[in-house]
C-alpha cells in the first residue's frame, strides 16, 4: 500500500515549467525531467511546433493538450510504464465498445445498429489498401478527436503551378469512388467534404499534368497542391475556359479566349490578334474593316470596358484599328461578357473585355518573339526569386513607313504610320495565403497621311493587385489602377496658321472584392470601389513665333463614380444554379466648372441659355445613380445540356463624342453633366447550351433583347472639338438591339474551329420637341453598325504535327448609309438633298484568309522552339467598301468608294520561343 501511494503521488504531482529562451526539444527534455515521463516521437514532427507558454502546477496531460491542440499531433499516455507516445493525426483506441460483450438479441443489435449509423467508426489506416504507386508521401488530414466523429470531413486548400507560382483557376479535383467534385476558383482554391478515412484524390486541368494523391482524412483540415505543367503540346484551336463550363455556369454571353488560341488563325499582315478573333464570335462586330472598337450585341464602342490587369485602356488598338496594342506574347487570355457581367464590374452598358498579363517563369529565363512584315514582337520571362516571384517584360513596335514610301502614290511618299507599345509585370507570392502583381504599361501611334498634320494618341496604365486569404472560406482582393489616354494634332503649313492640339483623359480606381463560400449552396462575392476622372477637354497653342492662331482652352471636367455590390451564387439543386447580384453605382460631376442651363422646351443654343452657373473646387455639379441587378439562371437536363437565362440593367457616365461612322483615335470622351444624362441599359437573355461526344462538340444558341435610355448622337454637321458648350450639338434618345446568336465549335481532332452566325438589329430613336432635335422624323433608324446577318467560319487542319493550313471566312450584311436623293437650286446655287439617316446600305461584306504553319522540328535540346506563319488575307481579293462617298464633277453628283485591302495581302512571320 505504501509503495503504491507513493506511484500515485508521483503520477499526479503538479509540474512547473516554462518556454522562455528554450528550444522545442529543450522544453520537451526539460518535461521528462519533472515529470518522470519518457517522451517518443519523431524530431520531423515537431519541427515546426512553437511553445510560447508558461505553466504552473499543470498535469502533464493538461501540458501536452495545450501545446498540441493547434497541431496535428496527439499523444498516448501508457500509465504502467510512464511513457507518452506522440501520435500524427490519430488516437489510439484500447477500450471495445460497452456493448461488445452484451447478449445480441434482437434489442441489443439495433441499438448497436442505431449507435453505429449516429456515431462513425473511428479511423483505421492499412497500408495493404492503398493499390496505386505514388511517388508522393499519403497526406494525413487533421487531428482525430474522440468526440467529434463524423461520417466526411471538409478539405480545404489551394493548388499553385509549379513553374510560375501563381494559382491554377478552373481545376477539376475528384474523390475516386465517392463521386465528389470541387472546382478551383480564381485564387486556385477549393473546398470539398470527404469521407472519413482513406481517400484517392485526383486533378486534372487544361496545360496541367494530371495528378493523384492518397489522403486519410482525420478531421476537418487544410491541403494544398504544387502541380506541375504538362509537357504536351496542344493541337486543338479552342475557345472555351473548360470543357463543360458553357454548360454548367450560370453566366450565359461569356467567352473566353487564350492568347495562344491566335496563332493559326490568318489575319492581315500575320498579326496575332486577340481582338480581331473577338469579332468570329457571335454578338462581336465593328463596323468596318480597319474600324477602332467593337460593337458587342448592338452596342456603340464606348459602351465597353476594356480592361487590362484591372486597368482601363481607352484605345487598345494600333493604326486605326488594324493591329491590337497588346503584345500577343505576354497577353494570357481575354474573358468577354457579353450579358449579365460579374457584380464587380460597372460602368458600361454592353460589355466587359477583361485582358490578363501573363505571370512570368519563376524558375527559368525564357522568352518568345516573333519578325513580321511590319512589325517586331519581343517577350522576356525573368525569375526575380526562384518559386516566388518573377518579371515578364514585352515590346514591340513597327517599321510600317517603308511600305507607305513603297507606294506607286506621290501624295503617300511623305507619309509615315508607326507604333510602339511596352508592358512590364512584376509577380510576388509570398506564400499560399498572399500575393501581389503590379503592372505597367505605354503605347504610342505617329501617324501623318498628309503632309501638314502630324496625328499621335497614346495609353498609359498601371495597376497593383494584392490577393490575400483572411481564412478559410474568405478571401479579398485590393486593386489599385490609373489610366491615362492622350491624342494630340501637330499642323505645319506654309503659312501662320500652324498650332499644337492636346486633349487628355485620366482616371484613378480602387476596388476592393471578397469572396465568401458560406456553405455548399453560397458563395457570396461583395465590395465596393471608388474612380476619379480627370479630363482636359482640349486646348490649342500657336505653335512658332510667327502663327497667327489664337490659344483656346476648354475647362477641365471632373467626376467621382463609385458603387457598392454584392452578389451569390446559389446552388439550389444540383440542377438549378441561380448567380444573383445587386449594385448601388453612384456618380458626381464636380467644379470647378461653369455650366449653362437652358430654356425648357426650346433647343439648346446659344440664344436659348437662360442662365450660367459657376461652382467652385470640389462642389457637386449634379449627382446621378440607381441600384443595378445581375441575375443569371442555369437549369441543367443532363450533364452535357442547360438552359440559361439572364438579367441585368447598368448605368454609365462617360461617352464618346464623334460625328464620325467610325471610332477614330481623336474622339474625345464626355463626363455627364448638368446637361448631358447617364445613359441606362436594360438586357435580358435566355439560351440553349449543348456539348456532344464528350465535349468534342459545343452547340449553343442564344436570344437577346437590349433597351438603352438617353444614348448620345450629334445633330448634323455638328462640331464637336473644342467646343465649349458642346451639349448644344448632343441628342440623347433611345434605342434598341435584339438578335439570336448560334455557335457550333469542334474542340479536338485533326480539324477542328468554329462557326458562328448571328442575326440581329440595332436600332436608335430621336425625338424631341422640335424638329431641330429629331432625327427622321423621331422614328427608330438603323444603327451605323447594324448588320443583320454575320457569319464566321474558322477552321484549322492538322496534317502532322508540325505542318497545318488554316481559314477565315467572314460575310457580313453592308452597313448603313446615307445617300443623296436628289438636287434643288437657290440663289442660283445647286445644292443635294439627303435621305433619311442610314436608310441606304452599302454593299455586303465578305472576305477569306488562307494561312500555312510550319512548326520547327520538336527536339528538345535546341536554342530556340521555331515557327512559321505563311497567311493570305483577302485571298479572293474582294474590294470591299469600308465608306462611300459623293463628290459633285462637272454638275453631277458621283458615288464613289474607299477600301482599306481591296487586293490580297501576303505576309511571312517567323515566330520564336526559347
Amino acid at each position: 500500500m505504501f509503495l503504491w501511494g507513493q506511484f500515485t503521488f508521483s503520477q499526479t504531482e503538479p509540474i512547473t515549467i516554462s518556454s522562455d529562451t528554450k528550444t522545442t526539444i529543450e522544453f520537451l527534455n526539460e518535461l521528462e525531467d519533472k515529470s518522470n515521463y519518457s517522451l517518443f516521437y519523431l524530431e520531423d514532427w515537431i519541427q515546426d511546433l512553437e511553445i510560447n507558454d508558461n505553466f504552473t502546477n499543470a498535469s502533464i496531460t493538461d501540458i501536452l493538450e495545450s501545446i498540441l491542440s493547434d497541431t496535428s499531433l496527439n499523444f498516448y499516455v501508457l500509465e504502467d510504464e510512464r511513457r507518452v507516445f506522440f501520435l500524427q493525426n490519430t488516437v489510439v483506441y484500447d477500450e471495445l465498445p460497452p456493448a461488445f460483450y452484451q447478449r445480441s438479441d434482437t434489442v441489443i443489435m439495433s441499438q448497436v445498429a442505431e449507435n453505429r449509423n449516429n456515431i462513425p467508426p473511428p479511423t483505421f489506416y492499412n497500408d495493404e489498401v492503398s493499390q496505386t504507386a505514388q511517388k508522393l508521401p499519403i497526406a494525413r488530414v487533421g487531428r482525430a478527436d474522440e468526440q467529434n466523429l463524423r461520417p466526411t470531413y471538409q478539405l480545404t486548400g489551394r493548388v499553385i503551378n509549379a513553374q510560375s507560382g501563381s494559382p491554377i483557376p478552373d481545376l477539376a479535383i475528384r474523390s475516386r469512388g465517392s463521386g465528389r467534385v470541387a472546382v478551383t476558383n480564381e485564387q486556385g482554391e477549393f473546398t470539398m467534404e470527404l469521407p472519413a478515412g482513406y481517400n484517392v484524390i485526383t486533378t486534372s486541368a487544361m496545360g496541367i499534368r494530371d495528378s493523384e494523391r492518397e489522403v486519410i482524412m482525420y478531421n476537418d483540415g487544410t491541403l494544398n497542391l504544387l502541380l506541375q505543367e504538362s509537357l504536351e503540346q496542344l493541337q486543338e484551336v479552342v475557345v472555351e475556359a473548360d470543357a463543360v463550363s458553357n454548360v454548367e455556369e450560370a453566366v450565359s454571353g461569356s467567352e473566353e479566349i487564350s492568347s495562344e488560341e491566335s496563332k493559326d488563325i490568318p489575319l492581315v499582315l500575320g498579326e496575332r490578334n486577340i481582338l480581331e478573333v473577338a469579332k468570329a464570335l457571335p454578338g462581336i462586330s465593328s463596323a468596318g474593316e480597319g474600324a477602332t472598337g467593337l460593337n458587342v450585341r448592338g452596342g456603340k464602342t464606348d459602351q465597353n470596358l476594356v480592361l487590362l490587369d484591372d486597368a482601363v485602356i481607352y484605345n487598345p488598338t494600333h493604326f486605326f484599328g488594324i493591329f491590337q496594342a497588346l503584345n500577343p506574347f505576354t497577353t494570357d487570355k481575354v474573358n468577354i461578357y457579353k450579358g449579365a457581367p460579374p457584380v464587380e464590374f460597372g460602368g458600361r452598358l454592353s460589355s466587359v473585355l477583361d485582358i490578363e498579363t501573363k505571370n512570368g517563369n519563376v524558375e527559368k529565363i525564357s522568352g518568345e518573339g516573333s519578325i513580321g512584315p511590319v512589325t517586331g514582337n519581343l517577350a522576356l520571362e525573368i525569375p526575380i526569386k526562384e518559386d516566388k516571384s518573377s518579371l515578364i517584360l514585352g515590346a514591340r513596335g513597327a517599321y510600317a513607313d517603308w511600305i507607305l514610301q513603297a507606294l506607286d502614290e506621290e501624295s503617300l511618299n511623305n507619309s509615315e504610320a508607326s507604333f510602339f507599345d511596352g508592358i512590364v509585370k512584376y509577380h510576388h507570392r509570398f506564400n499560399e495565403n498572399s500575393e501581389i502583381r503590379g503592372t505597367a504599361y505605354y503605347s504610342k501611334d505617329n501617324f501623318s497621311i498628309t503632309s501638314d498634320s502630324l496625328y499621335n494618341y497614346s495609353n498609359r496604365l498601371g495597376s497593383v493587385r494584392w490577393a490575400h486569404k483572411l481564412s478559410e472560406k474568405s478571401t479579398g482582393v485590393l486593386t489599385a489602377s490609373n489610366s491615362n489616354y492622350n491624342f494630340g494634332i501637330d499642323y505645319e503649313d506654309e503659312g501662320n496658321s500652324n498650332f499644337e492640339l492636346d486633349y487628355t483623359i485620366n482616371e484613378s480606381e480602387l476596388r476592393y472584392k471578397l469572396n465568401t463560400r458560406l456553405n455548399d449552396a453560397h458563395t457570396l462575392d461583395y465590395g465596393l470601389s471608388a474612380k476619379y476622372y480627370s479630363v482636359d477637354p482640349g486646348n490649342v497653342e500657336p505653335k512658332g513665333p510667327n502663327s497667327n492662331v489664337d490659344p483656346v482652352s476648354i475647362d477641365r471636367e471632373q467626376a467621382l463614380e463609385g458603387a457598392l455590390f454584392i452578389g451569390d451564387e446559389f446552388k439550389v439543386s444540383d440542377k438549378l444554379l441561380i448567380d444573383v447580384g445587386a449594385r448601388y453605382a453612384f456618380y458626381a460631376a464636380m467644379g470647378e466648372a461653369t455650366q449653362n442651363s437652358y430654356q425648357e422646351g426650346a433647343p439648346r443654343s446659344e440664344s436659348t441659355v437662360q442662365d450660367t452657373l459657376s461652382y467652385g473646387s470640389g462642389e457637386f455639379i449634379k449627382t446621378y445613380g440607381g441600384p443595378e441587378a445581375r441575375v443569371s439562371a442555369r437549369y441543367l437536363f443532363t450533364p452535357d445540356f442547360s438552359v440559361k437565362a439572364s438579367f441585368n440593367n447598368s448605368y454609365q457616365f462617360i461617352h464618346t463624342l464623334s460625328n464620325n461612322t467610325t471610332v477614330s483615335p481623336i474622339d474625345t470622351w464626355k463626363l455627364s453633366d448638368l446637361n448631358i444624362k447617364p445613359q441606362k441599359g436594360y438586357q435580358a437573355t435566355f439560351g440553349f447550351f449543348k456539348n456532344f461526344k464528350e465535349n468534342m462538340f459545343e452547340l449553343s444558341l442564344e436570344g437577346y433583347y437590349k433597351r438603352m435610355d438617353d444614348v448620345l448622337d450629334f445633330k448634323t454637321g455638328a462640331d464637336l472639338l473644342l467646343n465649349e458648350n458642346v451639349e448644344t450639338e448632343v441628342l440623347q434618345g433611345e434605342g434598341k438591339a435584339y438578335g439570336v446568336e448560334f455557335l457550333l465549335k469542334k474542340n479536338r481532332g485533326d480539324l477542328n474551329g468554329w462557326l458562328s452566325y448571328t442575326y440581329s438589329r440595332s436600332k436608335y430613336k430621336f425625338d424631341g420637341d422640335t424638329s431641330e432635335e429629331r432625327i427622321n422624323n423621331g422614328e427608330f433608324f438603323p444603327s451605323n453598325f447594324d448588320k443583320p446577318h454575320d457569319l464566321s467560319v474558322i477552321a484549322n487542319y492538322k496534317f502532322t504535327k508540325r505542318y497545318s493550313v488554316s481559314m477565315n471566312f467572314v460575310y457580313q450584311t453592308g452597313r448603313p448609309i446615307t445617300y443623296p436623293v436628289g438636287t434643288f437650286r437657290f440663289n442660283n446655287s445647286d445644292y443635294v438633298t439627303f435621305s433619311d439617316r442610314n436608310k441606304f446600305r452599302i454593299p455586303d461584306y465578305y472576305r477569306l484568309d488562307l494561312g500555312i504553319n510550319i512548326e520547327g522540328n520538336h527536339k528538345k535540346n535546341k536554342l530556340a522552339h521555331s515557327f512559321i506563319t505563311i497567311q493570305v488575307y483577302n485571298v479572293l481579293g474582294r474590294n470591299n467598301p469600308y465608306s462611300v462617298f459623293f463628290v459633285t464633277e462637272d454638275g453631277e453628283v458621283k458615288a464613289l468608294q474607299s477600301s482599306i485591302f481591296g487586293v490580297p495581302i501576303p505576309s511571312i512571320t517567323y515566330n520564336f520561343k526559347f
